[in-house]
């Protein structure tokens, strides 16, 4: 999936919440199940990549005005 194709990040973490309630929807197929958890698994390690990039920015701007 490119850039231009993944949602943003408030995006991807309702969707990732929709997931995990779907799941728990005794009634969904095996198939169903799966597939809808590898997509969480994606969504999951997109926002956790997000974070991650968040909190490096994050350091680097304290960084730099401690540094002043």
């Amino acid at each position: 999936m490119s850039e231009k194709e993944r949602p943003g990040f408030e995006k991807a973490l309702k969707r990732l919440e929709t997931i995990v309630e779907k799941l728990d929807d005794e009634s969904l197929s095996l198939q169903k199940s799966i597939e809808l958890y590898e997509e969480g698994v994606m969504l999951s390690k997109q926002c956790s990549q997000t974070l991650e990039e968040a909190e490096l920015r994050i350091k680097n701007v304290n960084e730099e005005h401690s540094e002043s």
